[in-house]
C-alpha cells in the first residue's frame, strides 16, 4: 500500500506539462559537440522541477554525466555494467543520471531533445581522470533517488530554525560514496570529488599567504553549481542564429510574426508593436554627431 501510494506521488511530481515553446537550446549541434566528461545541465517542467529551481533560485533544475557511447568506455568491465543497465545499440549516446522514481540509471542523451539544455564542460580534465569520473557513476548505477535530500535543501537554504531537532537536515551526514540514495548533482559531484576536481571550493588562506582548498560537501551541490563554477566552461548553443555577414544574430530574430502569447505567459513576457517602437526611435531628436 506504502508503495503504491510513493508510486502515484513520484508520478504526480515527476509528470511534465505540457509545453508548446520551441526549445532554447539546438540539440543536434549540442550532440555533436558534446564530449564525454561533460556535464549537462537540464531545464524541467514536472513539479519537482520546479522545486528545485525555486530553493535554487535558478532555472536549471537537473544535471546529467555524458559519457558518451558504449565503444567510449575503456575498461570492459564497465561496458558490461551498462549492458546490465541499459539494452540498446552500441552507438548510442549515453548520460549516467540520477531521477526521481528511476534512481541512478543509464538513459540515450535524446531524451533531452526539445529541452533547453547547457553544457559544462571540466576544464583540462585529463582522459584517464574523465574515465574515473564515468566509472563512478556507472558503478553508482541501480542506487534510490533520495527524495529527502530535496526537503533538506529547503531546510537549509531557508531559515526554518524552528524545526525540531529530528526534522533538522542530515545534509552533513556525509562519507564518499557511503550514501545508498542519491540525487542527480550530489552524484555527479562525488563522481569529480573522487579525482579531487573542484566544482565550488572554499579557498582559505593561512599562515605565509598559504592557500589550501576544501572539498564542498556533495550533497550540497545542485545543479547551477556547475554553471557557477570557474573550473567548468560554459557551451551553449541556441537554437536561433540568423547571424550573416551584413548584420549580427541578435538584429536578424524574428521578434515579429503571427503567434500570440497565452494568458499565462503574458505575465513573464511582454508583445511589443517594435515597428510603432522603431518609428518612434526614428523620430526622437539625436545629438549631433550620433548615428
Amino acid at each position: 500500500m506504502l508503495t503504491r501510494l510513493l508510486k502515484r506521488v513520484e508520478g504526480w511530481l515527476t509528470k511534465e506539462h505540457e509545453d508548446n515553446s520551441y526549445p532554447m537550446s539546438d540539440f543536434e549541434r549540442l550532440r555533436h559537440e558534446i564530449k564525454p566528461g561533460d556535464v549537462l545541465l537540464v531545464e524541467g517542467k514536472s513539479r519537482v522541477a520546479e522545486v528545485i529551481k525555486t530553493v535554487t533560485q535558478s532555472r536549471w533544475s537537473h544535471a546529467a554525466l555524458y559519457i558518451g557511447r558504449l565503444h567510449d568506455i575503456e575498461d570492459p568491465r564497465l561496458r558490461e555494467r551498462i549492458r546490465q543497465f541499459f539494452d540498446g545499440q552500441p552507438d548510442i549516446q549515453l548520460i549516467a543520471e540520477s531521477q526521481l522514481g528511476l534512481g541512478t540509471v543509464i538513459r540515450p542523451l535524446y531524451v533531452y531533445d526539445q529541452k533547453h539544455l547547457r553544457i559544462c564542460r571540466p576544464r583540462d580534465l585529463r582522459y584517464r581522470d574523465g574515465q574515473q569520473v564515468i566509472a563512478y557513476a556507472v558503478n553508482r548505477l541501480g542506487t534510490e533517488y533520495n527524495i529527502r535530500q530535496i526537503f533538506d535543501l529547503a531546510r537549509f537554504y531557508l531559515p526554518w530554525s524552528i524545526f525540531p531537532r529530528r526534522l533538522r537536515s542530515s545534509l552533513f551526514e556525509w562519507q564518499l560514496g557511503g550514501h545508498t540514495r542519491t540525487v542527480c548533482s550530489t552524484m555527479i559531484a562525488e563522481a569529480f570529488a573522487s579525482i579531487h576536481y573542484p566544482i565550488l571550493p572554499l579557498i582559505k588562506r593561512g599562515d605565509g599567504n598559504q592557500i589550501r582548498l576544501f572539498q564542498r560537501n556533495p550533497l550540497l551541490n545542485v545543479p547551477s553549481d556547475f554553471d557557477y563554477s570557474p573550473y567548468f566552461d560554459i557551451i551553449k548553443y541556441p537554437f536561433f542564429t540568423f547571424a550573416s555577414e551584413e548584420n549580427p544574430a541578435y538584429r536578424m530574430m524574428p521578434w515579429e510574426g503571427q503567434v500570440s502569447l497565452s494568458d499565462d505567459e503574458k505575465h513573464l513576457y511582454v508583445d511589443v508593436d517594435w515597428k510603432a517602437a522603431e518609428q518612434a526611435r526614428q523620430s526622437m531628436p539625436r545629438r549631433p554627431g550620433t548615428p
